[in-house]
């Protein structure tokens, strides 16, 4: 299924486990300032699971949540892939706008948009965002500087670990899709 910006939708046990895994990885980090959230349900507990091993509380922001799939929110992905717009969702997606929701240009702006003010707001820290997967693969499209049709070539998986270093030289990937370590992680 879609999920979306479905609202009422848990971590299961397996996803509360990741999610404290996540955590577990973060607070090997010399320094966390802030934790940000997508409103959705799912975020914020996968958001606070993290947020209690690093003692922080958890902040929402709504330029994290998941692009709006408008009418094609909760359908089955089944049904959806044998569309004929699907074929753009996946080779042109820049092209592409949801029916009653909104195009993936506009979710990758609203995420990095969104990314760069809540960097910029802890100036020399380290902050979580806990998004989802589109806008996450978005963020680091722009950041990698690749053109937002070769953003679903990249892997988001849940619980991941995605760093991307917003400075004034641009923005540096330092990890995607990580499940390992994180004490490396730092630009050179």
């Amino acid at each position: 299924m879609l999920p979306g910006r479905a609202k009422g939708l848990r971590l299961a046990p397996e996803g509360v486990a990741q999610a404290e895994a996540a955590g577990e990885r973060l607070a090997a980090l010399a320094r966390v300032d802030a934790v940000y959230a997508s409103p959705l349900e799912r975020a914020r507990d996968t958001a606070r699971a993290i947020a209690s091993r690093l003692d922080l509380p958890v902040r929402t922001d709504r330029g994290l949540l998941e692009c709006d799939f408008g009418e094609w929110t909760g359908g089955a992905l089944k049904v959806l892939s044998r569309r004929p717009e699907w074929q753009t969702v996946q080779r042109h997606p820049s092209g592409f706008r949801f029916p009653g929701g909104e195009s993936f240009a506009e979710m990758q702006a609203r995420m990095v948009a969104t990314a760069r003010r809540l960097a910029g707001a802890h100036p020399g820290g380290a902050i979580v965002l806990v998004s989802h997967a589109d806008p996450i693969k978005a963020a680091v499209a722009d950041a990698a500087g690749t053109h937002l049709d070769l953003f679903q070539r990249l892997v988001i998986s849940p619980c991941s670990i995605t760093a991307i270093s917003y400075g004034t030289g641009g923005p540096l990937v330092l990890a995607v899709n990580t499940v390992g370590a994180l004490t490396e992680l730092r630009a050179s």
